[in-house]
């Protein structure tokens, strides 16, 4: 059974079948019960194609993981965004598509892929080494959301924390605590998340007259542990140990964490160390590790909500800044609530 046939049951065309499935309002109301109870009669259920069709929507969003290193679907921050997303995205009438970018990193394109799926929108969660594609796709007819990736098109809008602020209350937190020798362990100079960090960081700490002391500055490959424990190596190589580090993710903070312990030094006794993001781990780690938490669920909903607005026309773009929160744990040697 299909379409065509319905419209020969009822002795109608197939744009009035399809304007009646679709709830169009210039159509009689005796041929209409005709159709929907031929529908009923037999059945029938229109293909997503066929909606798409005659819609010209699919209800399919488009999930891509950005930059030649991009997080994956693993990691313990984006994944529980994407979750958010896709809970608010479902209530939304929405369902989700993802897209490799294994065979696409050089030259690939984005945008022809989602007009080949019909996609309604996007949702880019932010990588690094980012592809000339997304910024294609981004100045395209589709609507995008980036996720921690300022997008700038038409048709584009995104959502962050406010980065600046978590290094703000890092280096506040440091302060109070009687810290004065400041380091900070950062992911790839291609990352602006990283590199908004680092910016808030010395910002701060030069707002509360401190000495910056680049030789505790240090960078990863990328956002995860192995590059937080090769970072904290290299500062211990170089002969002088900041009092505090900062590390720019939890997964950079706990690798930090092991090459300290690795070389007989004590947390928070010996080098004090907050990360960000939050992730669960961090509340079982030993010691436990005092982080700025990203709220994750609010910025996967926001998230929803302004590709859905995007995608209706709602909305012209525009970004969200979500305020970040400091959690103390052991890490740092304090019980200080603020």
């Amino acid at each position: 059974m299909n379409i065509k046939k319905i419209a020969e049951m009822a002795g109608v065309s197939v744009s009035t079948v399809s304007k009646i499935m679709n709830n169009y309002s210039d159509v009689s109301e005796k041929t209409k019960q005709r159709v929907l109870e031929i529908i009923e009669q037999t059945g029938y259920s229109p293909s997503n194609s066929a909606k798409t069709l005659a819609t010209k929507k699919s209800n399919l969003i488009g999930v891509i993981f950005a930059g030649e290193l991009n997080v994956e679907i693993t990691h313990p921050f984006f994944v529980e965004v994407l979750n958010s997303f896709k809970k608010q995205m479902g209530v939304l009438g929405y369902d989700l598509i993802f897209f490799s970018n294994e065979k696409f990193v050089n030259g690939g394109d984005y945008f022809s892929r989602c007009v080949h799926f019909h996609v309604d929108g996007c949702v880019i969660i932010s990588g690094e080494k980012m592809e000339p594609a997304i910024r294609d796709l981004d100045m395209s007819s589709i609507p995008c959301i980036g996720v921690d990736l300022e997008l700038k098109g038409r048709k584009s809008g995104y959502v962050m924390s406010d980065n600046f602020q978590i290094a703000s209350k890092v280096v506040e937190h440091f302060y109070l605590l009687g810290y004065r020798e400041l380091g900070f362990i950062g992911s790839t100079g291609d990352s602006d998340i990283s590199n908004q960090r680092e910016a808030g960081y010395i910002k701060a700490i030069e707002s509360f007259g401190l000495t910056l002391n680049p030789k505790w500055f240090t960078h990863g490959d990328d956002f995860f542990e192995p590059s937080g424990y090769t970072a904290m190596q290299r500062l211990l190589e170089r002969g002088s140990l900041p009092r505090a580090v900062f590390a720019a993710s939890d997964l950079l903070a706990l690798g930090a964490i092991r090459a300290l312990k690795e070389h007989g030094l004590r947390i928070p006794e010996d080098v004090a160390v907050i990360g960000c993001d939050d992730i669960e781990a961090c509340k079982y780690t030993s010691p436990t590790l005092t982080t700025i938490r990203q709220n994750k669920e609010r910025l996967g909903v926001l998230a929803a909500h302004m590709l859905f607005d995007l995608i209706n026309n709602q909305s012209e773009g525009g970004s969200f800044v979500v305020e970040p929160a400091l959690i103390i744990r052991e890490s740092c040697g304090s019980g200080l609530n603020r």
